[in-house]
């Protein structure tokens, strides 16, 4: 069963029952203009952002339920991302074990991987249009690389290639750094009210930085830096593990209050100075041509995309290509501007849809706390979604469609 929307609204998309399997569109209603390229997000609708998540999202079996639930797009699909890595990628994804998947030359590429998997699927099965629901999208971290995919700036091949190398050479810094200075290095979430997030950022920049700049002399075994700034009451503390612990007992000592720690799963410091090394391995390999077939020739960066992106590091909208090319290789040094970015769309670029794409509620979560939505909100005139399995779909794009406004696109008007 499907319900259909009308083409004056852009084509919104059919879906079918939970529990059933799609069928296809009718062909007068997949007939769609070319993709256009971004130069307003302005469509008279409701805002809508498109993210996905980061590290520590992947799980053993993540892309099980979509290939039962779409076995020939889901199998053509699996297929294809064996053929770009070069090896079965997915067989890890699928049997694991564990521990080899959380490794991060498999993480990365497996999290990213599964993220453009599941939009393919919405795509293929549902014809969904990103450029017909959304007006910017992003990722946190790792994630990304998959909104450079959604926003039509990289091919898939391209950044699950670029993800593979920057996973590889951030665990070689890590090899490096324990080899020549010895320690433990890793990564410790900090929780605190959210009335003393802003003393706490600026007390640990007094005491270690503000950026990786501020420690080209600093040995690696003494330095951290911010490595997430996720929300109003969450930072991320990234590289030497004792460093991190000293750093910690100060604040709790001078700032006059207790902020949680916790330890987190990560066999790297993202996000530290530690990382410098892959910000040059990443701004080589941003330079050469595309793996595409054809296009090897050809920069594998396409700017702008369809989508605007709103960078991890500047927290904003990337305007031109060096500016793109930069951020992106920065991404795996600098600090995850998160909160910022989520405020920035909610403040000034009045989104008030917000939709996950990807394994794991991480991302979702910490969006919805930020603007105060989790579902379907007809309040506040949008929500907050994350599809992550098959049972999710049907929720979400019934979501969007009872959420969206008037849209009238006089480029679309037939």
């Amino acid at each position: 069963m499907e319900r259909l929307a009308t083409t004056s609204m852009r084509c919104r998309r059919l879906l079918p029952l939970t529990g059933t399997r799609p069928s296809l569109l009718s062909q007068s209603l997949l007939r769609q203009p070319q993709p256009r390229r971004w130069r307003s997000t302005h469509r008279g609708g409701t805002r809508t952002a498109l993210f996905f998540p980061g590290q520590g999202v992947q799980r053993v079996g993540m892309l099980t339920p979509w290939l039962e639930a779409f076995p020939s797009t889901a199998s053509q699909l699996r297929d294809e991302i064996d053929e770009y890595m070069g090896y079965k990628l997915s067989d890890i994804i699928q049997y694991g074990p564990s521990k080899l998947l959380t490794e991060t030359p498999n993480a990365q590429p497996a999290i990213m991987a599964t993220s453009i998997f599941i939009l393919r699927i919405l795509e293929r099965e549902f014809g969904f249009k990103v450029t017909d629901h959304f007006d910017f999208t992003l990722g946190h971290s790792l994630g990304e690389f998959a909104a450079v995919v959604a926003g039509g700036y990289i091919s898939f091949q391209d950044s699950l290639h670029l993800v593979r190398k920057r996973a590889e050479a951030m665990s070689e810094a890590t090899r490096q750094a324990i080899e020549q200075y010895g320690g433990e290095y890793g990564m410790v979430a900090v929780i605190s009210h959210p009335e003393h997030m802003e003393n706490l950022i600026k007390a640990v920049r007094q005491f270690v930085g503000v950026s990786a700049e501020d420690m080209d002399d600093v040995p690696p075994i003494e330095q951290v830096l911010i490595a997430n700034i996720n929300s109003k009451n969450q930072i991320v503390l990234s590289g030497n593990i004792e460093r991190i612990k000293t750093l910690i007992a100060h604040l709790r000592q001078f700032l006059g209050y207790d902020p949680r720690a916790v330890r987190l799963k990560a066999d790297s410091p993202f996000h530290s100075p530690i990382m410098k090394p892959a910000v040059t391995v990443m701004r080589n390999l941003l330079n050469e041509g595309s793996r595409v077939k054809g296009r090897e020739n050809e920069d594998m960066v396409t700017f702008p995309g369809q989508l605007p992106i709103v960078s991890n590091v500047s927290a904003r909208p990337v305007c031109c290509k060096a500016d793109f090319k930069d951020l992106l290789a920065r991404g795996c040094l600098d600090t995850v501007r998160w909160w910022e970015s989520i405020r920035y769309l909610d403040q000034e670029g009045r989104i008030r849809r917000w939709v996950g794409v990807g394994p794991g509620k991480v991302g979702r979560n910490l969006v919805g706390k930020e603007v105060g939505m989790r579902g379907k909100d007809l309040v506040k005139g949008g929500g907050v979604w994350a599809i992550t399995d098959p049972s999710e779909v049907e929720e979400v794009l019934r979501g969007l469609e009872d959420t969206a406004g008037i849209m009238e696109d006089d480029e679309y008007s037939e």
